[in-house]
């Protein structure tokens, strides 16, 4: 310790090297884009849940539009039990905006995106229906990364 009471000029204190913890503030920018992605992931939870279950409706013969679900292929029940469970749990993730909800969301999209292709008897394939998920998938993507890169 010198005379003056400072410290020598080889223990300063480094500021720039410092342990504390700042926190940046957040800009506008930043919290508009989180705060888009996660109102649209809730909306889009919102149809997923739709979704999910109307797979669930048609497992307990509430909405059959083809027939019963117990004479139906194995192949279609399969895939109907599969969206039941993978729609709900990735609106679940959806409605909390969670990564996890997203990627499954992501799952479920693309499963039926890749079934409708080369099984179009058991899952719509109509144009309408691949160009509406085609868009969510889009815009999702993009909503992300602006909120990501805007963090």
């Amino acid at each position: 310790m010198a005379k003056n009471g400072s410290l020598p000029a080889h223990e300063a204190p480094r500021d720039y090297l410092s342990d504390r913890i700042e926190e940046r503030p957040s800009s506008q920018a930043s919290m508009r884009w989180a705060s888009l992605l996660t109102w649209f992931m809730r909306l889009l939870s919102i149809i997923w849940i739709m979704k999910g279950l109307s797979s669930w409706a048609i497992i307990l013969g509430v909405w059959t539009p083809i027939g019963q679900f117990e004479v139906r292929s194995t192949g279609y029940q399969a895939t109907i039990i599969y969206f039941a469970l993978i729609d709900l749990i990735a609106a679940v993730g959806l409605w909390m905006a969670s990564t996890w909800g997203g990627i499954m969301w992501l799952l479920a999209v693309m499963s039926h995106l890749i079934l409708a292709a080369f099984f179009p008897g058991i899952v719509s394939s109509g144009i309408l229906t691949i160009a509406f998920f085609l868009t969510l998938i889009a815009v999702y993507l993009a909503v992300s990364w602006l909120a990501a890169r805007e963090e």
